[in-house]
């Protein structure tokens, strides 16, 4: 597998959707993360990231505007003690309950598919970063629907122990802009990672679509200390 450029990704697809992106910084100290939402109807693109304790949640950004919540009004973030759950759907509190009962990431998924939006059926993306003691892990999971048909479930799970440094991997909910959208394909994407967390954040916003991106999220995680420093970026202001 070649390693790829994430901005040169991101610049080349005007409608990846929802993107993951779990790596290492290039200096080695810090575990990074970003997750960010695109939209092309009203409805997705009336959003803002805010805080929610030591995650975030999206919220409306104009509430006379919100249609139906149910599938864009949900926790991407959340911090379970040494774990870090990044997800694009309410999925999320699904991963924290049943890894907070002992199960496991891949357990905790079994329970949910992809999203109920026919003709789409929008892949589940979620991502477990787990942070320990100068340690540092992390997994990739995507539920799909059988190659766009309902009824059958595919589930993978991608883990990564003991990343390299200026390293991560990249996962988004589709190929790119259509209609039906047609859902990411594949292994998540090997990318480079450079910069310290404002340099990271600026590189994938200014990436992104301009038509199309809504929000961003990125947190570095200092791997000694488990301290966090997070960005939010809103188009929506």
């Amino acid at each position: 597998m070649e390693m790829k450029n994430l901005a040169e990704i991101l610049k080349t697809n005007s409608y990846p959707g929802r993107g993951i992106v779990i790596g290492k910084s290039a200096d080695g100290k810090y575990a990074v993360t970003a997750y960010f939402i695109m939209g092309r109807s009203t409805n997705s693109r009336n959003r803002i990231f805010v805080e929610d304790g030591n995650g975030i949640r999206t919220q409306a950004f104009d509430e006379s505007k919100l249609e139906d919540p149910s599938l864009i009004i949900y926790a991407p973030v959340r911090v379970l003690g040494n774990k870090t759950i990044v997800t694009n759907g309410d999925q999320t509190d699904t991963i924290y309950e049943g890894m907070d009962k002992q199960m496991t990431f891949e357990q905790s998924l079994r329970s949910r598919c992809y999203e109920p939006d026919a003709p789409n059926l929008t892949p589940r993306i979620s991502g477990i970063m787990h942070v320990e003691n100068g340690r540092y892990n992390y997994a990739l999971s995507i539920l799909k629907s059988n190659n766009g048909r309902e009824g059958a479930h595919n589930r993978f799970t991608f883990a990564y122990e003991n990343p390299f440094a200026g390293e991560g991997h990249f996962i988004h909910t589709y190929e790119g802009d259509g209609n039906p959208l047609p859902s990411f394909e594949g292994e998540p994407t090997w990318v480079g990672l450079s910069g310290d967390i404002d340099a990271f954040t600026n590189e994938v916003w200014n990436a992104l679509n301009e038509d199309n991106k809504v929000s961003l999220f990125v947190r570095y995680i200092d791997i000694e200390t488990g301290k966090a420093e997070s960005r939010i970026v809103n188009k929506n202001k």
